[in-house]
């Protein structure tokens, strides 16, 4: 099966109408994080991309913005515990066939993610058999992830995030006076804020969470934004002892 390149929603789905909901989560029906024994979260190395994104719309990666983000984004998940995970980790570099194996599971979350996403989350056109249930899986061989890492559940981040330069500001600003002098012109966004995360049962290999926004707040360059970026990719995060309700799906306009 040939496994898309989970980032392409965010070109796909930004442009939607400015008037459709720009976050969306969902919960498997039933599914209650554990209250009665600990409950450890392994993280897979969160996929970030940071770059510039030009007048012409032209994203150019920055690998100083990228790696920055990605060590303060890292920091902020293991502060902010979620679900009341008595430990949060991240999984230990691999190698060899583990390393192999790790990298083809990081390729089928995003693939499953995007099916999730394009079927579920924003396009309303769903899969006849994913119309009202939530059952999406990894498989269950993805316990070997979970024997590796230590952890009871995968949580996987990806964020995709192009800030504009000053010519792509200055195109902004001439669409928006454009379109108040003659009423012709369009806008013009300035930047790419996206990102997903999901939540994997260790043992089941079952998707049993994920959280899309199109439009993500905080500089993912700085502390305070990389907080704030962690708490919107973790919200509706499954809380312990709270069960979802059958196909469960949270819009936030």
């Amino acid at each position: 099966m040939k496994i898309m390149h989970a980032l392409a929603f965010a070109g796909a789905l930004a442009t939607a109408s400015p008037a459709a909901a720009q976050e969306k989560a969902a919960v498997k029906p039933g599914f209650v994080m554990p209250t009665d024994r600990p409950v450890k979260i392994l993280v897979f190395r969160p996929e970030v991309k940071v770059g510039s994104q030009s007048a012409g719309g032209v994203v150019t990666p920055n690998a100083e913005w990228t790696s920055s983000a990605r060590k303060l984004l890292a920091e902020a998940l293991v502060a902010a515990k979620p679900g009341g995970a008595t430990e949060v980790v991240f999984m230990p570099e691999l190698e060899g066939e583990n390393a192999t194996l790790l990298n083809e599971y990081r390729s089928l979350f995003k693939g499953v993610a995007v099916t999730v996403l394009q079927h579920r989350l924003f396009k309303g056109d769903r899969l006849p058999t994913k119309i009202t249930g939530f059952e999406y899986s990894l498989g269950p061989d993805v316990a070997k992830l979970g024997q590796l890492g230590g952890g009871d559940y995968g949580l996987f981040i990806v964020t995709n995030d192009a800030f504009g330069d000053s010519g792509r500001k200055a195109l902004q600003v001439f669409g928006l006076l454009m379109s108040a002098a003659t009423g012709f012109g369009g806008m013009v966004s300035s930047g790419v804020h996206a990102g997903y995360a999901g939540l994997v049962d260790l043992k089941t290999g079952e998707l049993v969470w994920l959280n899309a926004d199109l439009k993500m707040g905080g500089d993912v360059r700085e502390a305070d934004g990389a907080a704030k970026r962690v708490a919107q990719l973790l919200e509706d995060f499954p809380q312990p002892g709270i069960a979802s309700a059958a196909g469960s799906t949270a819009a936030r306009p």
